[in-house]
């Protein structure tokens, strides 16, 4: 682990993967209300229900170690997403998931992200599985699982107040992973 949560960053070419912070409530309640980019991560919510999920990513990290990251774009600095190692109570495994604001879908963000998200939830949180809980009708992502290696493992199912959510898992081992040459 790091010496502190403030020494946390992790980047790709393209993005920078940091703590979320409360900076990033503006961006985020606004993917939040875009039908199209919640459809499948919660539905449309309003602003105060985004800092409540905001909120739930920065206390995990205090209380975990590990949470979803901020997703920053290099080279303009604004906030595209989060994505990043995920575990609440009652979840069907360690996950790594990912959302990324609309305007950006199809940049291949959500798989660079999840590449060095994954890296690091298995070099740092010593992970030696994860999934990815994808809802059948999304395409988009289970493209992305595909890229990353993963696999469909069959129905899920998510604890309460997500029991009626009909999701997929889709996952791999550490070792696929490292066997794919991603690491």
């Amino acid at each position: 682990m790091a010496a502190s949560l403030d020494d946390i960053q992790i980047e790709t070419p393209r993005l920078i993967l940091r703590l979320p912070r409360i900076d990033d409530l503006d961006p985020w309640a606004e993917m939040m209300l875009d039908a199209e980019a919640a459809r499948f991560i919660g539905g449309v919510m309003p602003r105060s229900m985004s800092w409540r999920g905001l909120m739930t990513m920065i206390g995990a990290w205090h209380a975990h170690g590990f949470s979803m990251f901020s997703v920053i774009e290099k080279t303009t600095g604004r906030w595209v997403g989060r994505l990043g190692p995920w575990m609440p109570e009652g979840w069907p495994g360690p996950e790594i998931g990912w959302a990324i604001v609309r305007d950006c879908w199809g940049r291949g963000y959500a798989p660079e992200g999840a590449v060095a998200a994954t890296n690091w939830a298995i070099e740092t949180l010593g992970w030696t599985r994860f999934i990815h809980s994808i809802s059948p009708g999304n395409v988009a992502s289970q493209r992305v699982a595909a890229k990353l290696g993963s696999r469909l493992l069959g129905p899920g199912q998510l604890p309460p107040p997500y029991e009626r959510d009909v999701v997929d898992l889709w996952g791999q081992s550490s070792q696929d992973w490292a066997g794919r040459g991603i690491l």
